[in-house]
């Protein structure tokens, strides 16, 4: 079993905040110069909409779309790379791809942007993690992530034409299946032994019955 004290280090979060740098500057320079990045999104079941994979996480529709997104997917890439970081880059790009292409096979014939996806990915991950791990502090996290991304769960769902749902929920379930494949990779609980005490077995016959020896002076009463 492996096991991983939690250490903060740089790229906790200059990582996750050079992702949320890169996601504005992109929607700055598509605002600033006119341009309309939402071509390049998940187009399902076209061969050139398979580019939006990687491509779609980076393009947002507007202000409101990209700062929804940055705040949770900035605290779930923290999350990961703090508690889980010797497999967070394994979640974190073969997610991405097994998310876009879930999105790909499944969404209907339109462009899938936004990284929120990802987003449903992480808190997925994270959540189920901490369950399936069954380490203390991985399933206070899970809790943390209920009360504060909870409500999230209900946009898995078609409930607004304009959001891609489609998109959440393949997220959400790469997530999910992630968790339990990596159940056994990364933190793992802390197992406690205890060394036998030879002279404490003593005390006890082959039965499991208290049996102190006699001490002589016992003996001569």
């Amino acid at each position: 079993m492996e096991h991983q004290n939690f250490k903060y280090t740089r790229s906790v979060v200059s990582f996750p905040f050079f992702i949320i740098f890169i996601l504005w500057l992109i929607y700055f320079i598509e605002i600033k110069f006119g341009f309309n990045f939402n071509k390049y999104g998940v187009y399902p079941q076209r061969i050139l909409g398979l580019r939006g994979i990687f491509l779609s996480p980076f393009i947002h529709s507007s202000t409101k779309h990209l700062f929804n997104n940055s705040i949770p997917l900035f605290v779930m890439l923290v999350s990961l790379y703090y508690f889980y970081r010797k497999i967070a880059n394994k979640v974190l790009l073969f997610g991405l791809v097994l998310t876009g292409l879930l999105t790909w096979f499944i969404a209907r014939p339109s462009y899938h942007i936004g990284a929120s996806g990802i987003v449903y990915l992480l808190v997925s991950f994270i959540f189920f993690s901490g369950i399936f791990r069954k380490y203390y502090r991985l399933t206070a996290l899970s809790l943390i992530v209920v009360f504060l991304y909870g409500g999230m769960i209900w946009y898995i769902f078609p409930t607004e034409e304009r959001i891609s749902w489609e998109g959440h929920l393949s997220g959400f379930i790469v997530g999910f299946v992630f968790s339990y494949i990596y159940r056994k990779k990364g933190p793992q609980p802390e197992k406690f032994h205890f060394t036998k005490n030879e002279e404490f077995e003593k005390l006890f016959d082959e039965d499991g019955n208290f049996n102190p020896p006699i001490e002589e002076d016992q003996e001569k009463e």
